[in-house]
């Protein structure tokens, strides 16, 4: 995650803000939890692929 190393509080204040106006405050829910799934399906077939990985060995 190199690219996030460039991004100061200020940036992502920035972008908060610009997802509020697009989305408005009543999607943010909405999105926030769409996003954490999305996050935890990720992590749960990553760590998935790391034991299959070690079963293999």
């Amino acid at each position: 995650m190199g690219f996030l190393r460039n991004i100061g509080p200020l940036e992502i204040i920035l972008i908060l803000v610009i997802i509020l106006i697009v989305f408005g405050v009543g999607k943010l829910p909405e999105i926030g939890s769409g996003v954490g799934k999305a996050i935890k399906e990720f992590r749960n077939s990553v760590g998935s692929d790391k034991k299959d990985d070690k079963e293999k060995k």
